[in-house]
């Protein structure tokens, strides 16, 4: 019996819904994950949660596109063997690269004011800023998941030892569009997760939701996370505020940060 199987038979049996193993279209004989048949229940993610290191399982929330709710989770539409391991990239080195690719040629450009073409490196956490303060992650994920939960958001359970991992463990492919392994955006939230204290709570189709326990506290450190924010998701500016400075002023203090990919 691989890993996932043995630890989701090891959980008492009145704590899971309903559920089943899926597995990716490529490697039918290996489930990624367990998905509930139905809408997860907040008490039920927050005790998994708060049981994960004694579990080896990670809990999240897990939705479909608008369109069709069976996408990817229900139908297995993921690659695992697609995405390299999170720990293998060096987080700095990969938002530099993509800062590089997706910043504006002009300098003049506003969009990625003030930083124009050049990369700011990565920003410090909190605690190396005036004023900067850290909360509860825990807390903070278990409130955002009660946020989040509604009727189209189902319960998956991922044999990984932070949320990060998920990403790739799973096989999710919803910035396929910016990248095609996963392990790369795994490893950025890695780092996240270090130095913010970000938990993984939902993921989507092309979506991803972090609970946030450790925000920037001031405009201007804010501003160097929306520019890894950029570089992670170009999309969300390109496509969404337009600007790092505007983008900013929705971080500071926000307890949520949420992606897309287009």
């Amino acid at each position: 019996m691989t890993e996932l199987p043995r630890l989701v038979a090891a959980l008492p049996p009145d704590l899971l819904p309903p559920g089943r193993l899926v597995a990716p279209f490529e490697q039918l004989d290996t489930p990624a994950y367990w998905l509930s048949d139905g809408p997860a229940a907040a008490e039920t993610w927050s005790m998994l949660y708060a049981r994960r290191s004694e579990t080896g399982l990670y809990p999240l929330l897990l939705t479909g596109t608008g369109r069709d709710a069976t996408r990817p989770w229900a139908d297995g539409e993921v690659w695992p063997a697609h995405n390299s391991a999170p720990g293998a990239h060096d987080p700095a080195a990969l938002l530099a690269e993509w800062w590089a690719r997706h910043a504006p040629d002009d300098d003049s450009d506003t969009r990625t004011a003030p930083y124009g073409r050049v990369w700011p490196g990565r920003a410090g956490s909190p605690t190396d800023h005036p004023h900067g303060t850290v909360g509860d992650p825990d807390a903070e994920a278990t409130s955002l998941a009660r946020q989040l939960v509604d009727d189209t958001k189902r319960l998956g359970l991922v044999a990984a030892s932070r949320g990060a991992d998920t990403l790739a463990t799973t096989g999710w492919a919803g910035p396929a569009n910016h990248t095609g392994d996963s392990g790369e955006i795994a490893a950025v939230v890695r780092s996240w997760e270090d130095r913010f204290d970000v938990r993984v709570v939902e993921v989507g189709f092309d979506t991803l939701y972090l609970s946030v326990a450790a925000p920037p506290t001031t405009h201007e450190h804010a501003l160097h996370v929306a520019a890894e924010h950029f570089a992670f998701c170009p999309d969300i500016i390109l496509q969404g505020v337009g600007s790092l400075q505007a983008y900013a002023k929705h971080l500071v203090g926000a307890r949520t940060w949420a992606f897309w990919w287009d």
